[in-house]
């Protein structure tokens, strides 16, 4: 799951738990809200951390610069 798609959880959760104002039998509205937020909350940080950490080839090199591409123009 992606930051879209948990903040669209977070949203739907929100709007369940506290807009929705229905009671039923055997289902609790308010209750799946609450589970849907913290899913939701779950999979953004979750996201988000695992986002920051796949910066792609060369992002944590030994001196701490990116790698350079260096061609060498004098091969005949």
């Amino acid at each position: 799951m992606g930051v879209g798609i948990g903040m669209l959880l977070i949203a739907g959760g929100a709007i369940m738990a506290w807009a929705v104002d229905a009671t039923t039998s055997g289902f609790n509205v308010h209750t799946a809200g609450y589970i849907l937020l913290v899913v939701g909350i779950i999979s953004v940080v979750l996201s988000l951390i695992f986002w920051s950490s796949w910066a792609g080839p060369g992002y944590f090199a030994r001196d701490g610069a990116r790698r350079r591409r260096v061609i060498d123009e004098d091969i005949v």
